[in-house]
Order: structure tokens, then C-alpha cells, then sequence
């Protein structure tokens, strides 16, 4: 295996890793500023707020998502394995 395969394997892995949790991330951030807007609005100052809504909205991303995720996890493990014996040489 060269190193360009190597690199290729690596950019790969964290293009469909940024892919993968990109959704829940944002899906997190928006909930976040949108209770954060609602505490500068009402002035409630609680910290333990934004967990559940957070926790909330990406347990629902996750569910609406999953089936892509595991489509695309699966591409993925099936093209590193099928490539496999081309990188041994």
C-alpha cells in the first residue's frame, strides 16, 4: 500500500465522518441558539436548559437519518474491502 492510497483512505473516511454527523450537529446548533434567543428574551439564565431540546432534536435527526447513514457506512466499508487487494501490492 503507498501513500497515496493511504491519503486517499484517510481524506475519504473524514469526508463521510463531516458527512454522517453534520446533520445532528447542526440540528443541535440551531435548537441552541433558538433556546438561547428565548432565554435572552424571557431572561431565564438556566444552563441545564438546553440540554433536552438539544438531546431531543438530534435523537429525531438520527432517527429520520439513519437509513442514509447506514447506506453510506456500508458503501464505504464495502469499498475499502473490495479494494483491498488492490492497495496490498
Amino acid at each position: 500500500m503507498d501513500e497515496s492510497a493511504v491519503i486517499e483512505i484517510g481524506t475519504q473516511a473524514i469526508k463521510i465522518i463531516a458527512s454522517l454527523a453534520g446533520p445532528m450537529l447542526i440540528a443541535a446548533m440551531l435548537v441552541g441558539i433558538a433556546v438561547s434567543v428565548m432565554q435572552a428574551i424571557t431572561q431565564i439564565n438556566e444552563a441545564t436548559l438546553t440540554f433536552i431540546p438539544k438531546m431531543i432534536a438530534v435523537i429525531v435527526v438520527l432517527a429520520v437519518m439513519a437509513p442514509w447513514m447506514l447506506e453510506t457506512i456500508q458503501e464505504y466499508t464495502i469499498m475499502i474491502f473490495t479494494n483491498m487487494e488492490l492497495w496490498k501490492k
